[in-house]
């Protein structure tokens, strides 16, 4: 009993004396490391955006900055002589952060390439084109898929395989491609705004408990209508014209046997993620961690069955896009790094109602998304911490979910479908649609409004 007492005393009192250590973190805004900081993560985010004129990846910049930065505060603490503890804990804290989603999205895409390998979209490309339709039916169809998939199986993991279908469907005719794949980010990032693993932004908002699970439900009708607006204009510049598909000469893809199985357990691992997060309290990465524990028992089977070759989860592991894991990385500690000097205290300021407000806050939240990457501005938003209601927070997760869409490599799902679609979905090329993305992106701020500030449909 003493040993219990003891145990309970020491925790008490170390937790106090973290809470203490957080409250003497010096403000190191306007000190050198201050100013080398903010001036590196600009340069870096430059190349970042630039990643087509210069060709380099994207996760090399992130990934250069995200770490430089925190070493350089290390070092200033060590040259000053500060408490190094302080820089210790939040390195701590800023890798369980990092941890939780690279984690998830890294279960998520072990799945993507699981399917991809046993010919699951494949089998949808040809069902899509043996029907029949024309570019434009296709291009709603992937849309719609899009948007109602998204919610299930995260924005990035839905933009992946539907930009793999959409480059099976057609590999060269642009004028398809590029609204296809617009079309396609657009969709995923609305349907994954109104779902608390839709997005990154709304798993970090969901997993910081700025909503519980039916929260995020109110904003569907903003993201559906949001998305209906753009792609409705975005169709028109689609061809009206059937694909060239010859049925005699196509050969019909057979998943591989396991394949139903293997979409059964990845719908079961989200509700495992679900659960963990809502009911048992556990980060959701620890449900897609379970479920990808499910994946690699039954591969045993499937190896046991038909052999070594049919099923390598290792194999599908090694294909997964691992540059966008590291890109996430970086840009997380690097904004990690921008809050621990201060500066995200400092803009933080614009949300007080004598500057702009909540609201207006929130909006430009959205084009700031779209600028630096929604999911770095998210994070940034719940670092500072503003003071908002639930309706707020609502909105800033809406807008930085389709304000990422404004911009090729504003979002997730952008990023990954200018990795698969590489040299024909750019920045270049998303650009000269970005106007119709914006109409979307204003009508899904109007509903919101209209919903939560007029007619107060809902439960804030």
């Amino acid at each position: 009993m003493f040993k219990v007492i003891l145990s309970l005393f020491l925790c008490t009192v170390a937790a106090f004396a973290s809470s203490s250590a957080q409250e003497q973190i010096p403000d190191l805004t306007m000190t050198w490391i201050g100013f080398a900081s903010l001036l590196i993560f600009v340069v870096g985010y430059y190349f970042v955006a630039a990643e087509e004129k210069y060709e380099i990846d994207k996760a090399k910049p992130a990934l250069f900055i995200g770490t430089f930065i925190f070493i350089l505060i290390a070092l200033y603490y060590a040259i000053n002589g500060l408490n190094m503890d302080l820089v210790h804990v939040q390195a701590e804290h800023l890798i369980l952060e990092i941890a939780e989603i690279f984690f998830f999205l890294f279960v998520a895409m072990t799945y993507i390439e699981s399917l991809i390998h046993m010919n699951v979209f494949d089998r949808l490309k040809y069902n899509l084109v043996s029907k029949g339709y024309t570019y434009r039916k296709l291009f709603w169809v992937t849309g719609f898929i899009a948007f109602f998939l998204s919610p299930i199986a995260d924005n990035l993991t839905t933009a992946l395989i539907l930009s793999t279908v959409l480059i099976t469907i057609e590999k060269e005719k642009k004028e398809f491609l590029v609204p296809g794949a617009i079309n396609i980010v657009v969709a995923a990032n609305a349907g994954g705004a109104w779902s608390p693993f839709g997005d990154i932004t709304t798993l970090m908002a969901w997993t910081a408990g700025k909503g519980v699970f039916t929260d995020f439900l109110y904003l569907f009708p903003a993201a559906v209508l949001g998305y209906l607006a753009t792609a409705f204009i975005l169709a028109r510049f689609v061809p009206n014209e059937k694909p060239v598909f010859d049925a005699s000469k196509e050969e019909k893809p057979e998943m591989a046997a396991g394949a139903k199985v293997v979409m059964a357990l990845g719908v079961f691992t989200i509700f495992c993620a679900v659960m963990s997060h809502q009911v048992l309290h556990l980060p959701a990465m620890w449900g897609m961690m379970f479920g990808l524990s499910l994946l690699k028992v039954y591969s045993y089977g499937l190896k046991k069955r038909h052999g070594k070759d049919h099923f390598n989860i290792f194999n599908n592991i090694a294909k997964i896009e691992n540059n966008t894991l590291l890109f996430f990385f970086g840009i997380l500690a690097a904004v990690g790094g921008l809050y621990f000097i201060g500066w995200l205290a400092l803009a933080s300021h614009v949300y007080d109602p004598s500057v702009l407000g909540p609201t207006w806050s929130n909006i430009g939240v959205g084009f700031l998304s779209a600028i630096v990457d929604n999911v770095p501005v998210m994070s940034a938003v719940l670092k500072a911490n503003p003071e908002m209601g639930l309706d707020q927070w609502m909105l800033v997760t809406l807008t930085a979910g389709v304000g990422g869409s404004l911009i090729s490599f504003g979002s997730a799902a952008g990023v990954g479908v200018m990795g698969k679609l590489h040299g024909i979905y750019t920045f270049g090329s998303h650009m000269k649609y970005a106007w119709v993305v914006f109409i979307g992106y204003v009508v899904s701020v109007l509903v919101w409004y209209l919903q939560y500030e007029v007619l107060h449909v809902s439960h804030f």
